[in-house]
């Protein structure tokens, strides 16, 4: 019974680990498998199967077999290992150490002598010659095509083959099954070269396209540092200066008895006083979400990761008519859904409709990723553990009298709902709080941090 628990454990630890995966790296691992894969399908099929032809051939044959089946194996242990760099030396990230290929070079060399021995003796069978000729590469050719041009590839299997096709007419091979062999070995380096070159090209360029992306996201970052850095120079920058000249002459006059000091020093609080504010207002346009700002940023960037977008209702009276507090306030659950359906989902589609109703604005965020772990952080009242997004809107929108609600609808879909009543409005502060009722004092967002 414990030995059922951990198996069921185990995968769903397996199950758990997928879905933690981006998409392009369950591409990639999806990649390895299979060409690893490949390599145990022929050792397994076509290089075990024409080996049972030796049990009848006497000794000699039978530890021939038994050595050409070992060295099979062998090598496809190595061609596993191997891929993994492989894919590196390919992509540029890491370079392939040399020696690793010298065991694999003397096992594939080993196997064409013991194919040829078996031929020799007769501890094979025609059709079982040629379909040992097919494995006999792929092992040792999966990883040697991703770290040669394809050219020196080429050469190198071609210059393989007429070896191979030479040593068996050296031992007698009939001439028809020379050229199936010949035949068999053109089509396995075929083979070996259309599955793993363009897979791994393919693959390369799909890294390539998410580095950039991450690129021109910390270049936005930082584009957007230097604006703030800019603004926060152009505000200060003036009026500190002035404020360090008054300063210096109310020092001067003070030290004269001059009264004029005392005017001076009025001046330099009256500065300071307008300074604080150009900097709270540089502030809040820094941190304010603004609705349609957002709803395009959404758009862009989950149609970039794969998922097709609708958006309804922005263009309407929901959309534009709303006061800013609202839009701003909607700008923020868009971009927190938005930011959850990337990490914690993996969806196909994503639905974003505006509606207005005669008191409030009502934001639905939908997407058909429900089936996947944590696809919004959790469900209704539960973040799931991962983190305070959905929370933080709920304390957002509620001390503007709105609310959230998230949860899943059916068995694909997950939806978040927030509603902003249109009585809300921007304090004194520059932050968002709802108009107050005459029973109640209004309610202010706590600070952010």
């Amino acid at each position: 019974m414990k030995g059922l628990k951990g198996v069921i454990g185990r995968v769903r630890g397996w199950r758990r680990g997928w879905h933690e995966r981006s998409k392009l790296e369950r591409i990639d691992l999806y990649t390895r498998v299979t060409l690893c894969s490949i390599t145990w399908f022929f050792a397994v099929s076509w290089g075990l199967l024409p080996l049972g032809d030796a049990l009848d051939e006497g000794p000699v044959a039978i530890a021939l077999a038994g050595a050409f089946l070992a060295a099979n194996i062998a090598q496809s242990v190595l061609s596993n290992r191997n891929v993994a760099l492989a894919f590196d030396a390919y992509r540029g990230t890491a370079p392939f150490p040399p020696g690793r290929l010298r065991l694999p070079t003397a096992l594939q060399v080993l196997m064409t002598g013991l194919l040829v021995a078996l031929a020799a003796v007769g501890g094979v069978q025609e059709e079982g010659l040629v379909l040992l000729v097919l494995d006999l590469p792929v092992a040792f050719g999966i990883p040697y095509v991703l770290l040669v041009p394809v050219r020196r590839f080429l050469l190198h299997s071609a210059a393989f083959s007429i070896a191979v096709v030479a040593l068996l007419a050296a031992v007698g091979v009939p001439g028809g099954l020379l050229f199936g062999a010949f035949v068999s070995l053109v089509v396995v380096t075929l083979l070996v070269l259309v599955s793993a070159r363009p897979s791994v090209w393919s693959l390369s360029v799909m890294w390539q396209a998410e580095e950039a992306r991450d690129m021109q996201a910390r270049l936005a970052v930082a584009e957007e540092r230097l604006r703030f850095g800019r603004d926060m120079h152009d505000v200060l920058g003036r009026n500190l200066s002035v404020i360090a000249l008054k300063s210096e002459l109310a020092v001067e006059l003070a030290q004269r008895g001059n009264p004029a000091a005392m005017d001076q020093m009025v001046e330099v609080q009256r500065i300071a006083r307008a300074s604080q504010q150009e900097v709270r207002d540089v502030v809040r346009g820094y941190r304010e979400a603004d609705l349609p700002t957002e709803l395009m940023g959404a758009q862009g960037v989950l149609q970039a990761a794969g998922i097709s977008v609708t958006v309804e209702g922005a263009d309407g009276p929901a959309g534009i008519g709303a006061p800013a507090a609202v839009q701003a306030a909607l700008g923020w659950v868009v971009r927190e859904t938005a930011t959850n359906v990337l990490r914690h989902g993996d969806p196909r589609h994503c639905w974003i409709r505006l509606a207005r109703t005669r008191d409030a604005v009502v934001l639905e965020v939908e997407n058909d990723g429900a089936g996947a772990t944590r696809p919004l952080g959790g469900a209704d009242g539960d973040d799931g553990g991962g983190g305070s997004g959905l929370a933080g809107l709920r304390v957002r929108l509620g001390a503007l009298g709105g609310s959230l609600s998230a949860g899943a609808v059916g068995d694909d879909l997950f939806r978040v709902t927030a509603t902003v009543p249109l009585t809300a409005r921007p304090d004194t502060n520059g932050r968002l709080a709802p108009s107050p009722e005459p029973s109640a004092a209004p309610s202010v967002l706590p600070e952010e941090r």
